[in-house]
């Protein structure tokens, strides 16, 4: 039998990670006696005393989460291109030097959920909704499945000067994609005709886009309403084989996928990403491809017992 490993996830809050279930059940499918912790991680210095574990080999490979993803950049001794172009990452990995390696699962598990949800959707337009890490991965993601266009948008992007100066919006930009200010209502009035244009352009590539990610933590308990995020997508125009997947998975209908089902749109929230990115972590650590229906059934179990909502 292999040696028992201990791996963990880092973040503040974590108390409530769904790591931990997923993680569990796919060591013991795999007949592997390792175990998996949720550590919290409020501080710098605190990331800092943690890697050095992983760098002793008390840790055998970790799981990044808010707020350190791009914190452990600076930390790592090499950068996958997997996390190169998002600038974070969520997993790392200790070789046998103790030297770390840091890879983001993210927009490879969101790319393969959307490709195994909706396989014949066209690739030619994708919208997403936040300028933050889930939105940056989910451009990284919409890139690989080939789509031709991709219109970001983010609540922080209120004016059209918010697009030409806000660092996200500029590394959207890099990626490829198209950064617009934030169309919804409730925001100042818009500055210049340029911001109205631009807030214009958001709706006329909308209408018809095949594609509309749920990119930011509105909606999910605990946190934001998500009505705004809803509000800024034209449900009745989009293409009629649209697709629109929420990264949050609880509730597990939240007002953006209530808006979608109710127009017959497919739509389908975050949780096959989470389970995706985990497995990818446990193949990056173990070599060996847990079974995904085995974690997404203890997943779903876990909410519906309650009390997991990161």
């Amino acid at each position: 039998m292999a040696e028992g490993r201990v791996f963990a996830v880092l973040g503040h809050p974590i108390a409530h990670s769904l790591s931990p279930v997923i993680h569990t059940v796919a060591y013991a499918s795999l007949g592997l006696p390792h175990v998996y912790r949720a550590i919290d991680v409020p501080t710098a210095a605190e990331l800092v005393a943690v890697l050095d574990e992983l760098r002793s080999g008390a840790l055998g490979g970790v799981n990044v989460t808010l707020p350190h993803k791009r914190a452990v950049l600076d930390h790592a001794d090499e950068v996958d291109s997997s996390a190169i172009e998002p600038g974070a990452a969520n997993v790392l990995c200790r070789g046998e030097d103790g030297r770390l390696r840091a890879y983001n699962t993210d927009a490879d598990a969101l790319a393969d959920d959307i490709a195994a949800l909706a396989p014949d959707a066209s690739r030619k337009r994708a919208m997403v909704i936040g300028g933050g890490g889930a939105g940056v991965a989910a451009v990284a993601a919409c890139k690989r499945l080939g789509f031709k266009l991709i219109a970001v948008t983010s609540r922080s992007w209120a004016r059209s000067e918010n697009v030409e100066t806000s660092p996200s919006a500029e590394q959207v930009r890099r990626m490829g994609a198209l950064p617009l200010p934030w169309p919804g209502p409730g925001e100042p009035a818009p500055d210049s005709f340029a911001s109205q244009a631009l807030r214009l352009q958001w709706w006329d590539l909308a209408r018809g886009a095949s594609l509309v990610v749920q990119a930011t933590s509105a909606g999910m308990l605990g946190k934001d309403p998500g009505e705004s995020v809803r509000d800024v997508v034209p449900w009745d125009d989009l293409g009629s084989d649209a697709f629109a997947y929420d990264v949050v998975y609880t509730p597990r209908m939240t007002p953006f996928l209530h808006a979608a089902a109710s127009r017959g749109i497919q739509a389908e929230g975050g949780l096959g990403m989470l389970v995706r990115q985990a497995a990818r972590s446990i193949v990056l650590w173990t070599g060996q491809e847990p079974p995904l229906d085995v974690m997404r059934r203890a997943a779903e179990g876990a909410l519906d017992r309650g009390g997991h909502t990161v």
